[in-house]
């Protein structure tokens, strides 16, 4: 059974990358375009922090970001970290279970500037702390190819990473009539698992939202 990555670049060729190191027969067939969008900056002595849920926002953010250089990052996960640190942005706190847990485990009373895709997860934010949200960047669902399709249809592991993926690769399997019953989903988490539907062959969330646990995760179901 072929594992199947269909996440934007850059992030598919890592998925595959660290895939084929686990020994896993994995490819690739991105489902999303990301594209920048513009977005007004917000003045930097109105914000105490940046909230950043995806490393897209850092490299689609533009030259608004060197305004920000000298707040603290409150990135979801280590490759959100990575990305803000190569921007030249000091990154403060790195999580591990989603915006939400972060903003949860903060503390201080804070104005965050959140940076983020036009679909994205509602926040709340902790008490005495508020949220201005601004979108930089959109994933733009792609046609499923015909050789994703062919695959589908013989029987195949998808990896998703996010509720919009689900969403989209559950639209393209009902439009093209290939039976949910013949592919397997690993998810990142289980809210995508929820956004996915019924009828797979199988579907499993990873026990933490993190690249790392999915392919484990993905190992023990291709197995």
């Amino acid at each position: 059974m072929t594992v199947i990555a269909v996440r934007p670049e850059p992030g598919l060729s890592r998925t595959i990358a660290a895939g084929r190191e686990l020994g896993l027969a994995i490819e690739g067939a991105p489902l999303f375009a990301i594209r920048a969008l513009a977005w007004e900056p917000v003045p930097a002595g109105c914000v105490d922090a940046l909230l950043l849920g995806s490393a897209n926002a850092v490299r689609h953010g533009g030259e608004a970001l060197a305004a920000y250089r000298h707040l603290p990052v409150h990135a979801v996960g280590e490759e959100t970290a990575q990305a803000a640190r190569a921007a030249g942005l000091a990154v403060a706190r790195t999580g591990e279970g989603g915006l939400q847990a972060l903003l949860d485990a903060a503390g201080a009373r804070l104005r965050y500037l959140r940076l983020a895709g036009a679909a994205h997860v509602p926040l709340v934010p902790p008490p005495g702390s508020t949220i201005t949200a601004r979108i930089v960047y959109e994933g733009a669902p792609l046609p499923m190819p015909d050789a994703l399709a062919a695959c589908l249809r013989e029987g195949a592991l998808v990896l998703l990473h996010s509720g919009e993926a689900a969403h989209h690769l559950a639209a393209e399997c009902d439009r093209l009539h290939i039976s949910r019953a013949r592919v397997a989903l690993a998810v990142l988490a289980p809210r995508i698992a929820e956004a996915a539907g019924p009828g797979w062959a199988a579907i499993a969330s990873a026990p933490v939202p993190r690249e790392r646990a999915l392919l484990a995760l993905a190992q023990d179901m291709w197995h």
